[in-house]
């Protein structure tokens, strides 16, 4: 079991991987959101493919870290034992959020597989 670690004990460090990975999070989730939208209005973009190459590295990164995120055992030693998301979930289901984020993320990249773009109705140029 962790122990709390308030912000106040942390170290400047473990503080600046908090913020990055907090960001990390925000970017991944706005991925994920991203991707249902694309394929909810058969849009195709750039932002698309980024959106989908950020979430293929989470997934590679969680497939190295075991379903555990692999920077773990950093985070540790920069002093700051609590995994990320039981900072904002209670563990148990902190834990379930790897699994139900990485299962919508697959749905997401199968949704925009099997419903093609939207064909413009003018002619090309």
């Amino acid at each position: 079991m962790t122990h709390p670690v308030s912000w106040a004990t942390l170290s400047r460090p473990a503080k600046a991987y908090r913020v990055f990975h907090a960001t990390w999070s925000v970017a991944g989730l706005a991925s994920l959101g991203y991707i249902w939208v694309c394929a909810a209005r058969r849009r195709r973009n750039r932002l698309l493919g980024a959106s989908i190459a950020f979430l293929s590295v989470e997934g590679v990164g969680l497939v190295i870290g075991g379903g555990d995120c692999p920077m773990g055992p950093f985070q540790e030693q920069l002093g700051d034992p609590v995994p990320f998301f039981e900072l904002v979930l209670p563990p148990r289901a902190a834990k379930a959020a790897v699994p139900i984020l990485a299962a919508a993320s697959l749905a997401g990249f199968l949704a925009v597989a099997v419903r093609p773009p939207k064909r413009s109705s003018q002619p090309a140029t």
